[in-house]
Formats: C-alpha cells, sequence, structure tokens
C-alpha cells in the first residue's frame, strides 16, 4: 500500500533515491570507520580506537533510520553492498591507513563529502518535492557529520598555510 501523506508518487521516488545514495554513502563510511577502528596503531591507539567506535555506533544508528525513511516514502531501501557500491558516491578503493593521520584524512574527507552531498540535496527535497519532513531529516544527519567532522580534525595536529595559488594545504 503506498502512502498518501501529500506528496505525489514521483516526488516520494525521487526522494526514496536520494535517500538510498546517502545510505549507500553512509554505509561504504561506517565500514570504512571499522576498519580504523579494527586496525589503528600508536601512542594513542585506545583514545581513537574508542572514537573510531563511537562513530560507527553512531553510524550504524542512522543507516537503519535512513533505510527506515525510504521505507516510510514507500520504497525499498538498499541492502546490498554490489547495490551501496553502485550509487555511492565515495571511494570503496584501498585507504591509506599506514598512520593515524592518514586514517583520520581518510575519514574526515569522506564526512565532509556527505555533508556536501546533504547540503546541495536539502532544497531540492523541501522546495522542489515538498518533503520538509526529509528535509528536517537529513538536516540532523548533516548535523550529526559536522560534528563527527569537528572531532576528527581536532584528534590532528596540522598546519594550515596558504599556497602561492591561493589554495590551502595542510602539512
Amino acid at each position: 500500500m503506498k502512502p498518501t501523506i501529500g506528496i505525489p508518487d514521483n516526488d516520494l521516488k525521487e526522494v526514496a533515491t536520494l535517500l538510498n545514495i546517502l545510505l549507500a554513502d553512509e554505509y561504504v563510511l561506517f565500514t570504512k570507520t571499522r576498519n580504523a577502528h579494527w586496525n589503528i596503531t600508536g601512542l594513542s591507539f585506545y583514545e581513537m580506537h574508542k572514537l573510531f567506535q563511537s562513530q560507527y555506533e553512531a553510524m550504524d544508528i542512522m543507516i537503519d533510520d535512513i533505510a527506515e525513511r525510504v521505507r516510510s516514502l514507500g520504497h525499498f531501501a538498499l541492502g546490498s553492498l554490489k547495490d551501496f557500491l553502485t550509487v555511492t558516491n565515495l571511494s570503496e578503493g584501498k585507504d591509506d591507513f599506514s598512520s593515524s593521520e592518514q586514517m583520520i584524512q581518510s575519514l574526515l574527507n569522506d564526512h565532509e563529502t556527505i555533508i556536501r552531498m546533504i547540503r546541495n540535496d536539502i532544497i531540492p527535497i523541501s522546495d522542489k518535492y515538498k518533503d520538509l519532513g526529509t528535509a528536517d531529516f537529513v538536516t540532523g544527519l548533516m548535523e550529526q557529520h559536522e560534528k563527527i567532522s569537528w572531532m576528527l580534525r581536532s584528534s590532528v595536529y596540522y598546519v594550515e598555510t596558504e599556497t602561492e595559488s591561493g589554495k590551502t594545504a595542510i602539512n
């Protein structure tokens, strides 16, 4: 039975598609975070091990909430690794996890990619598809990723310098 919530079926399908892409991104990042949790080494091992655990536990809840949101809109949530890898915006390739700084930078890059993707989708979800509930929902997810990003940035010391071209470099 289809939901009759005041949003046309085609618009619900478009929103569900955006949510399924987000679901795939979240699942890939969840897996990378588990990898970091399992393989972290160094002086800050315990703290980083616990930090990564808290992050993948939070993402596990986010993943479930996204899938359930897709279902509440009357569509099926993606559920296979093959499907996730087909639509994700993230790279599932082998990341350089040779140091804790590399792990953190890789995870930070992915969280910030998700933040940008959500930020790009909020207005169309709200204005074009008239789904204020999903717009609010993904805004909350974006805020969670912004907090995780802050935690990751704060976990590694780096110095930003401006290059001759005006771009920022991280050393």
